[in-house]
């Protein structure tokens, strides 16, 4: 199996070293590649809309962003991660997660993400880790994906690893580890289920890109849906 991980920060710290705990239950079965930012995707999205009006071929940003897609696209399970910073994640995982508008359900959603898996890890200091994780989580439901996983470790004493507790350690360490081992246990020759939600989003959008479709042909959205076969009775999910 193939795994892509797009960590929120280059830090190596409480974040990065859960992740690693997770990913310690798949080392010998998977592809891991990993992602780390801002190195990896350094610039800002503009708002410019070439992406969506024109092709995410045109992005000025496109040598970063195509190299990430075809890794997500190609990947069993999806890893984000990310610490929360000021109740959201990072300014950089923004930042990335912006240039991906144009693989929102109401744009160009890759059909491959209809049946992926994606895990969520974030962590703080105080509070903060459930709206970081939903900066995050709304992006991969809005992509299509419906099974995520989320971990959330809330820090009341320190953000240094080893200035934890022995207790507080144990916690975090037990917590990650039983999301790994759920996640390491799936049959991802299957795809995972798309809930009623992701259903629901996708058949409104629908409605709307067939209107579009029908008065302007040409549109760029409304072209890719007919080529899914979208706009009649084809379905991203199987």
């Amino acid at each position: 199996m193939n795994i892509t991980v797009i960590n929120g920060t280059e830090k190596h710290g409480v974040t990065y070293r859960l992740k690693e705990m997770f990913l310690a239950e798949f080392k010998d079965k998977a592809n891991i590649t990993e992602y780390y930012l801002p190195k990896d995707c350094p610039s800002f999205c503009t708002g410019c809309l070439s992406c969506t009006l024109k092709g995410e071929s045109t992005c000025k940003d496109a040598e970063y962003i195509g190299k990430i897609d075809k890794s997500l696209l190609e990947a069993d399970l999806i890893v984000m991660t990310s610490p929360a910073y000021v109740f959201h994640a990072t300014g950089a995982m923004k930042a990335f997660l912006d240039h991906f508008a144009y693989r929102w359900i109401p744009h160009r959603p890759a059909p491959e993400m209809f049946g992926k898996r994606a895990v969520i890890i974030t962590q703080c200091l105080g509070s903060g880790t459930k709206s970081a994780a939903k900066d995050m989580k709304h992006s991969l439901s809005w992509w299509g994906i419906s099974k995520i996983g989320i971990f959330t470790g809330a820090l009341m004493s320190d953000i240094v690893w080893e200035k934890l507790s022995q207790k507080k350690q144990a916690e975090l360490t037990g917590k990650i580890q039983k999301l790994s081992r759920k996640f390491a246990h799936i049959d991802y020759t299957k795809p995972a289920h798309t809930n009623l939600i992701t259903k629901f989003k996708f058949l409104v959008c629908r409605m709307m890109q067939q209107s579009i479709h029908q008065s302007d042909p040409e549109y760029l959205d409304g072209k890719y849906w007919a080529e899914q076969g979208w706009l009649d009775s084809g379905r991203p999910w199987k």
